[in-house]
């Protein structure tokens, strides 16, 4: 037999369940469209900001690297990471909290959720089999993106998911450990786009006791502010590198890695991954630094309120002629609500495309 008919000789997949459930995010075009999707600065600013891609691509790779380090199921974390984000709306987090008051004001009461709007499009509105709807993921990737790390007992849920899962426990602890590997990668990159944006210094996050053991460790190696990018590039790794060798410090004491899922933990206990409570305080104030300082900068609110007009725009727009709609949803409006097709239709929108859609629909300049 030759090699390439021995190759194709082998029948079983070579790959681990949650190896697969990877592989079929990746392959995703709601994966491929989150390089279009804003984390804080609009996508069109700047080719070197981050975007939900990046972002979701960096919260696998320390997501992995914990799950590793704590014997745990990596592949299950980096599915998990790799999907977090893919119900996301354009812009941010105002253009999901702009779609859920759309659907409420129009009486549609379960409103719009980012949570179970991923979990929506990996069970529900990718297609890639004749058979079903979905990805065709396991149960433990399912259910970290539904919980993150927490139960998620939420009343808009359907009867369908109620059953399937109990939303009164924990998901597992690779979900955990996603959940705060997304929180470490968030409030790094969001302070390095911040610096080379010129939104926010670092004089202004000294403030932050965190920041302050941070940059010392940069100073330490002989680097100042004047050596903007290498500096940047420093204190980011410093400052992941502290966070998660806290998490694994933290952390590896109170974990059974002999279980791949933790469904059996309680809501009432406490969950085993995290940090001291002197660094989860720290953790809590420079996230209000970044708040003040950069996330309400005018600059930036300037552009949110530029994408909240567009949704607002989009969804009137298409709910008074959902005939515009392409064919693919079009053909569901006699079978489907429309309040949740045009949802759907305007979630899997990147912003770049969201903002020329709204602008071509009003005769607005692009």
């Amino acid at each position: 037999m030759r090699a390439e008919e021995r190759f194709y000789a082998i029948s079983d997949d070579f790959r681990s369940p949650y190896a697969r459930d990877r592989d079929r995010i990746i392959h995703s075009g709601s994966f491929r469209r989150l390089e279009y999707k804003t984390q804080v600065f609009l996508n069109s600013q700047g080719d070197f900001f981050r975007t939900r891609l990046t972002h979701s691509i960096e919260v696998s790779q320390i997501a992995r690297s914990i799950s590793s380090h704590l014997g745990l199921q990596e592949a299950l974390a980096e599915s998990i990471a790799l999907a977090h984000d893919l119900g996301h709306t354009p812009f941010g987090h105002i253009g999901g909290d702009t779609l859920d008051e759309c659907l409420k004001k129009e009486g549609f009461k379960n409103g719009f959720e980012h949570n179970l709007q991923s979990f929506r499009v990996v069970t529900l509105l990718e297609q890639r089999y004749k058979a079903f709807l979905g990805l065709n993921l396991t149960y433990a990737t399912l259910e970290g993106i539904l919980k993150h790390s927490y139960p998620y007992n939420k009343p808009f849920l359907s009867s369908t998911i109620r059953e399937a899962f109990s939303l009164d426990t924990h998901p597992s602890i690779e979900a955990m450990i996603v959940d705060r590997a997304d929180e470490i990668a968030y409030i790094s990159h969001d302070i390095d786009d911040g610096i080379a944006s010129g939104l926010i210094s670092f004089e202004t996050l000294k403030k932050s006791e965190l920041i302050q053991t941070i940059l010392q460790k940069v100073y330490d190696e002989g680097i100042h502010e004047d050596e903007d990018e290498m500096f940047r590039y420093r204190f980011s790794s410093h400052l992941i590198n502290h966070l998660v060798y806290s998490l694994l410090e933290y952390s590896k004491g109170k974990i059974d890695n002999s279980r791949v899922l933790a469904s059996v933990i309680p809501a009432s206990q406490d969950i085993p991954i995290g940090f001291t409570k002197e660094l989860e305080t720290q953790i809590k104030k420079l996230k209000k630094i970044l708040f003040q300082e950069l996330y309400q900068h005018k600059h930036i609110v300037r552009k949110m309120f530029s994408g909240k007009q567009a949704i607002i725009g989009l969804f009137n727009a298409l709910m008074e002629q959902p005939k515009m709609l392409p064919r693919y949803y079009v053909e569901q409006l006699d079978r489907r609500n429309k309040h949740r097709i045009i949802s759907d239709y305007i979630a899997s929108m990147s912003d770049r495309y969201a903002m020329k859609l709204y602008n071509e629909l009003y005769g607005r300049e692009g």
